[in-house]
């Protein structure tokens, strides 16, 4: 026998986790972007008014590829933009961030509220509308 294969029998295993194998947990949910939501709230209040990029952007004096970026979550978008983009669609600032503060409430609490109701045994699903929207079905 070699000297290697003498080793390789002595050697301890540690385990890293308790308790043996165990089927790697879920991570928890993500919680929703500020800027992700901020855009949500936007583009569905264009689109709700019918109003294209190019007329919201043009009214609050932001650019039409700025706006896009905001709606779609990839840019953080200053107060004084927030601003001007509420005002274009006929909000207040106040309103606005009303609203994306709702939707943080509704998406969190869902998520919140589907792992808590599968450890009871009863089944939901969640189901993501929108970046900041999400469905919880029983």
């Amino acid at each position: 026998m070699s000297s290697h294969e003498s080793r390789s029998k002595d050697a301890r295993v540690i385990q890293l986790r308790p308790g043996g194998r165990s089927a790697p947990q879920a991570a928890p949910p993500r919680e929703p972007l500020w800027r992700d939501l901020v855009g949500d709230v936007l583009r569905s209040e264009r689109l709700a008014q019918q109003r294209t990029l190019k007329d919201v952007a043009d009214e609050a004096r932001i650019s039409m590829p700025y706006l896009s970026e905001v709606e779609r979550g990839r840019k953080e978008a200053s107060s004084e933009v927030l601003a001007a983009a509420a005002r274009a669609l006929g909000l207040s600032l106040a309103e606005l961030l009303g609203r994306v503060q709702g939707e943080i409430v509704k998406v969190t609490a869902l998520t919140s509220v589907a792992p808590a109701q599968a450890s009871t045994g009863v089944s939901t699903s969640v189901s993501t509308l929108g970046r900041g929207e999400v469905r919880l079905a029983a």
